[in-house]
């Protein structure tokens, strides 16, 4: 897919400048979080029960979600905007596989993948611009491949603007982001939303999704 280059520079550039500091707030973060990790855990086993095929982390950050993909058994690697972030998660986990590049724009064949994780990693796009990520993620997978997303749920409002400590980002409706991904040829699978905890202050929505 084309892509506008605006919005992807400044969320670059954004998350470049506070690498360090993102990476060691991320840093163990899954410990605390047994419903989050419960769904990546039913993704990883619905991945491993097809064709054996690799998993991408889209958006991968300092890159402890695609290790703790690895350590679910699945053939990982991820891919980010941020150089920053990419240098850090090389460093952190030197037996993995991490690639400076876009989710919009995989540098992978059509039906290459298994599976995808996005996690909370679409927040950033401007709404309009969403849609054609779906196609993206739908050209990547393989059919019957799994696409699991995380994101901020806005309970029940539409979707808005908050202001994200890094950079601008959206809160969905979590409807709304399945009949997106319905509409690019996928069906759902399962959805989790939780509530958020003490130091949270969005609900958390998480979309299970197959590639038909």
């Amino acid at each position: 897919m084309a892509e506008s280059s605006s919005y992807l520079t400044a969320t670059a550039d954004a998350y470049d400048a506070v690498a360090d500091i993102y990476a060691d707030f991320v840093r163990g973060s899954l410990d605390r979080l047994p419903l989050d990790r419960a769904i990546v855990a039913v993704f990883a086993e619905l991945v491993r029960g097809g064709e054996p095929l690799p998993v991408v982390e889209a958006g991968c950050g300092p890159g402890y979600m695609t290790a703790h993909l690895r350590d679910l058994g699945l053939d990982a690697f991820g891919i980010d905007l941020s150089p920053a972030l990419v240098d850090i998660a090389r460093r952190d986990f030197p037996d993995l596989r991490f690639e400076v590049g876009s989710m919009g724009a995989f540098d992978v064949g059509d039906g290459e993948l298994g599976g995808l994780l996005s996690w909370y990693s679409l927040i950033h796009i401007p709404p309009p611009e969403l849609p054609p990520y779906f196609a993206e993620f739908r050209r990547v997978l393989a059919s019957e491949g799994y696409l699991l997303f995380g994101f901020f749920e806005s309970e029940g409002g539409p979707v808005v603007q908050f202001d994200h400590k890094v950079t601008p980002a959206y809160r969905w409706p979590i409807d709304d982001l399945a009949d997106m991904a319905r509409k690019e040829g996928f069906v759902e699978v399962a959805r989790m939303l939780r509530e958020p905890l003490e130091d949270e202050r969005f609900r958390r929505g998480h979309l299970l999704m197959r590639a038909l």
